[in-house]
């Protein structure tokens, strides 16, 4: 699937640096950014292949944990980006996450607000947050098409205004894929102004539970670990994806990945990291106007928990990062 063509193929200087670099600036203009601990370790990692440049950044501010960013650049073939930012536990916002992938084939993209809590079982938290950011994804559906089939096992780890899409990777796709990712990161960071600090002990834990098992997940799940491994080694890979990228997941709380997801528990102990492709697909964006879910609801398997849907998008994603690896 692609959206629309045109503007030539991307030339030699593509890179996703000017998502971070104007990201950065956005969010200086309203708040102060330190360095964050994990800056020191990653910022000058290096690659087993010489051709390949990886660069990594991670600031904190007064209401954001972790503002990070990894970009993968591979001359004339590979760019990547990873960025995301976690508010402190005080705040219940939205993980603001963009995931793009870009070989000379295609580019496989998420930019989504991804919701702390379920936003089918927590109307509340659909209302607090996505009701007025509906016609963003109104602006982009047609520019940036629904990606393919995804079973409802997946639709949960996504808000009603994520962006799931595959495209040519063309001039003009990524001008409007620069545009959609400012756009978003806009709407989080007014979301961020306006977030009043939580004082109730609960709700804090609460929220600070909720964080901690998204890393959890990610850091067990995350589709980028296979091109990690082959550019900087087994050992680097691990330590990048739990120190780095969802850092937070040694330190906002203590559970195994077991003890959030027992239904992923072998017999010897150790984690299935297989998953069932269960329940109906979706071929289109499954929620309306309103952000409200309209899949058939009814649909036997559509039952499971949030946290088993995940599954399934972290490995079509990883199938898709793989295949056009193999392609580029």
């Amino acid at each position: 699937m692609s959206g629309g063509g045109g503007g030539g193929g991307l030339g030699a200087g593509f890179s996703y640096q000017k998502f971070v670099h104007v990201a950065l600036e956005q969010t200086r203009l309203r708040t102060a950014l330190a360095p964050h601990p994990s800056q020191e370790k990653f910022k000058f990692i290096k690659t087993n292949e010489d051709n390949t440049v990886l660069n990594a950044l991670s600031f904190s501010a007064p209401k954001i944990r972790l503002l990070r960013s990894l970009a993968i650049e591979q001359k004339n073939s590979v760019q990547v980006l990873d960025f995301a930012a976690f508010s402190e536990p005080e705040y219940d916002l939205p993980i603001f996450c963009a995931n793009a992938f870009t070989s000379p084939a295609r580019s496989i993209i998420v930019l989504d607000l991804n919701p702390l809590y379920d936003t089918t079982e927590h109307e509340d938290y659909r209302e607090k947050y996505y009701r007025n950011l509906m016609p963003h994804i109104h602006k982009y559906s047609e520019l940036l098409p629904w990606g393919g089939k995804i079973t409802g096992e997946s639709l949960r780890f996504f808000s009603p205004i994520v962006i799931w899409t595959i495209l040519e990777p063309t001039e003009a796709n990524h001008q409007v894929l620069y545009s959609a990712f400012m756009d978003y990161y806009k709407v989080w960071l007014e979301l961020m102004d306006e977030a009043v600090q939580e004082i109730s002990v609960e709700k804090i834990d609460r929220n600070r539970e909720a964080q901690h098992k998204y890393l959890t997940w990610r850091a067990e799940k995350d589709p980028g670990y296979p091109l990690l491994k082959k550019l900087i080694g087994e050992c680097a890979a691990k330590d990048l994806v739990r120190e780095f990228l969802f850092e937070g997941v040694d330190s906002l709380g203590t559970k195994p990945f077991l003890q959030y997801f027992p239904e992923y528990a072998q017999k010897d102990g150790t984690v299935n990291k297989k998953r069932s492709m269960i329940g109906k697909s979706f071929e289109s964006r499954p929620w309306d106007a309103h952000g409200r879910f309209i899949g058939d609801a009814t649909t036997s398997d559509y039952s499971f928990r949030w946290e088993e849907r995940q599954g399934w998008n972290a490995w079509r994603l990883r199938k898709l990062v793989l295949t056009a690896l193999v392609s580029a």
